[in-house]
């Protein structure tokens, strides 16, 4: 009988996914796979590693949000294990699931993971010892993930990060940042900076709407020192779909760089907390398959 790794995060989201545990497994065992649950209790990445390494299973699946994909996918690629990953987007925003056009719906994810096509995805590799999946920003905002209450995210979802983030706006402060590129030195004054794979960040949707999570290629969103109004203008943008065309924004599309600044901005790492400035990030073009609808 084949075998599958399960690994959820009981407290992610709405803390669905421990009551549907029986069914899953029914699920998988009705299409003749022994599928282990793993439930995840903090920082386990070692553990995880291990498990990987030994169990012998033919893929694993990730249940939770980006922190919790991010978590596997080091334990993966640490290892060197060219396991599918399945998803199932069961935390508060799901960027890097929505940027694959992943469903929210279970027994969909159910589907996907059982149908066994797959696709080959990038992944960031920063100072050479850490992987993310989808963001690495460095900034205003960027703490809202780490630093916003379980209950309030459980019962607002992604409104929650957007209550958090108006609620940091008149203490914004502008850093400077030194960003290296494949081609080009930047120097800029900015409040945000975030280097992406997907299209969606922190829950903000379509960041970079041509972003693609297969072409090698980080895309690089910088917010320029502006006006708390200014400010206000391309939160609203975001929030409506709108392009981030603006005077006080720059993208940049690259397949490597290095990010100087000070040491005490704040990095978050696929929504966890993430290390000080300097770093050199990385992409690593199609580093693991994850299962797809197409």
């Amino acid at each position: 009988m084949e075998r599958a790794l399960f690994v959820y995060n009981p407290i992610s989201g709405d803390h669905h996914i421990s009551g549907r545990l029986s069914s899953i497994i029914g699920r998988f065992q009705d299409n003749g796979v022994l599928l282990q649950p793993y439930r995840l209790a903090g920082e386990e990445q070692d553990m995880l590693q291990q498990l990987l390494h030994d169990g012998g299973y033919s893929y694993v699946i990730a249940a939770g949000g980006d922190g919790t994909l991010n978590l596997i996918v080091n334990a993966l690629l640490k290892s060197n294990l060219n396991l599918p990953l399945g998803i199932i987007p069961s935390g508060t925003c799901n960027d890097f699931a929505r940027s694959l056009q992943i469903p929210s719906s279970l027994e969909e994810c159910l589907d996907i993971i059982l149908s066994r096509n797959t696709s080959d995805v990038d992944a960031g590799l920063i100072n050479g010892d850490r992987y993310f999946l989808n963001t690495c920003a460095g900034g205003i905002f960027v703490d809202v993930s780490f630093n916003t209450n379980h209950e309030l995210k459980k019962n607002l979802g992604p409104f929650a990060y957007y209550l958090k983030a108006i609620g940091e706006v008149p203490g914004i402060n502008a850093f400077n940042v030194e960003i290296q590129t494949d081609t080009d030195t930047i120097k800029e004054q900015v409040l945000l900076f975030v280097i992406l794979n997907g299209k969606h960040g922190g829950g903000f949707p379509n960041l970079v709407r041509e972003a693609d999570v297969s072409d090698g290629l980080m895309d690089i969103v910088l917010v320029k020192n502006c006006s708390h109004m200014d400010m206000a203008v391309l939160f609203f943008r975001v929030l409506t779909n709108d392009t981030l065309d603006d005077k006080n924004v720059t993208l940049l599309k690259t397949r490597t760089c290095r990010v100087k600044g000070s040491s005490n901005v704040i990095l978050s790492v696929d929504g966890e907390k993430g290390p000080s400035l300097p770093i050199a990030v990385t992409f690593i073009n199609r580093a693991i398959k994850v299962f797809t609808r197409n």
